[in-house]
């Protein structure tokens, strides 16, 4: 008798796109086989019936700050919208950090992420906190959530490395402790050199320790913030290529068209991937412009179309730099796909990519991510025909299962509708 049978799904060839009928089987936390619908007569100790829901592998969150997560209006709101106001928030709300407080926001958010289908994501924390109270809650918050959610964790210097007192024996030392990537903010650096020295002490930290490097990189409407550049180059010359991710990038939307066609091949023959925060860069971004406001993202599309694999992530839920969010990856790509302008329907197909199997290149998943026999038993039920319809209609799964078991449901809503000349009846709206 296996584990867990889900009967009557779609599953889609990543090669040809088509789509075909099938039942899963799961075994010891991994898919054991994928056989034809009805094909095959198994017992199994939890049967789920699919009724042709669209089986994929679960979303990614490439790109979120778990130890500030669920802490805005803590001292302060940030009435400005600023960054920079946000980090002057976040500094004041820092010394009254717990673990215990910590651990409660951070498992609560990680507890939305795994309702609406996410079970992998990278989360940055601050270490510009001498007592890295944040960091050692959230490596023990790594360990508490990794039967659901596999947690990578980025030492992030959020107010610098070289401008920093100590900064860069903290984030040494926050290496030491076991992060699994390391980060840096050259563009908050005091000067250019320092935001050089910056990237290149992050990227030799990270090639020594055998580790991967995210870094918050030119988040700033300044045209003259550059270090995507330096990032990329010390990426390609140390090895480390697609281990290192530049996050943000915003600056790009500043770009002079030459500047841009150079930059687009240094990053591409680099290797490094790209992620985007659509919702929080049109938050932040342009509040010093008057009339045209700049949209504050990436040069996303453009990108993409030089071959550099971008992805989709939520950035900040509900703190200092970002007041909403329910940490939904679905929200992030309808967000994106008007903020990038990326509305024909390949690209609209395209940004369920980047909050799946584009965000799980980022994080370096490989061999641990996606439907295949062996591999982990990780995947949602959508009432979708595919990425399109999912995004379109911002569907929640039926079912999210983790290693093997049903780790959520969700009941489809059911709108009961009066018509004229009709009798009431409860319906499930495909809009």
């Amino acid at each position: 008798m296996i584990q867990l049978l889900v009967r009557d799904v779609r599953l889609r060839d990543d090669a040809t796109g088509e789509t075909s009928a099938v039942d899963v089987q799961v075994q010891d936390g991994r898919i054991h086989a994928i056989a034809p619908r009805g094909a095959e007569s198994v017992e199994a100790e939890t049967v789920v019936e699919g009724h042709g829901a669209w089986l994929t592998p679960p979303y990614v969150e490439p790109h979120v700050h778990l130890d500030s997560a669920l802490t805005a209006g803590e001292p302060r709101w940030n009435l400005s919208g600023t960054l920079w106001e946000g980090i002057a928030c976040w500094a004041e709300r820092k010394p009254t950090l717990t673990r215990d407080d910590v651990v409660e926001r951070a498992e609560r958010t990680l507890r939305w992420y795994a309702a609406n289908g996410t079970l992998h994501v990278r989360s940055h924390v601050d270490v510009t906190d001498p007592s890295l109270v944040a960091l050692d809650a959230l490596i023990e918050v790594r360990e508490r959530v990794r039967d659901v959610i596999n947690l990578q964790l980025v030492a992030f210097p959020q107010e610098g490395i070289c401008s920093f007192p100590d900064g860069e024996e903290l984030l040494t030392e926050a290496a030491r402790r076991g992060v699994d990537v390391i980060g840096a903010i050259p563009h908050f650096e005091d000067t250019r050199e320092d935001g050089v020295r910056s990237v290149e002490f992050a990227v030799d930290l990270a090639d020594r320790l055998g580790l991967r490097v995210d870094a918050h990189c030119d988040e700033i409407d300044d045209e003259q913030s550059r270090f995507v550049e330096v990032l990329a180059t010390r990426a390609a010359r140390s090895g480390l290529r697609e281990r290192v991710t530049a996050s943000h990038t915003t600056a790009m939307g500043s770009y002079n068209p030459a500047y841009s066609y150079k930059l687009h091949r240094i990053i591409a023959r680099s290797g490094i991937t790209m992620v985007s925060n659509p919702m929080v860069s049109l938050h932040l971004q342009g509040r010093f412009d008057d009339y045209p406001k700049r949209r504050g993202l990436t040069q996303v599309k453009e990108l993409l179309a030089a071959g550099v694999n971008v992805a989709f992530g939520h950035d900040d839920v509900m703190d200092p730099w970002y007041p909403l969010g329910t940490a939904n990856p679905l929200q992030v790509a309808l967000v994106g796909t008007h903020a990038a302008q990326m509305l024909a329907r390949d690209e609209i197909e395209e940004t369920f990519r980047m909050i799946t199997t584009r965000a799980a290149a980022v994080l370096g998943l490989d061999e641990e991510y996606g439907v295949h026999v062996g591999r982990p038993a990780s995947f949602l039920l959508l009432p979708a025909t595919d990425g399109y319809d999912a995004v379109r209609r911002q569907v929640r799964p039926t079912h999210v299962v983790a290693h093997g078991r049903i780790v959520a449901e969700t009941a489809p809503a059911v709108t009961t509708l009066t018509w004229p000349g009709e009798d009431p009846a409860p319906v499930t709206f495909a809009r």
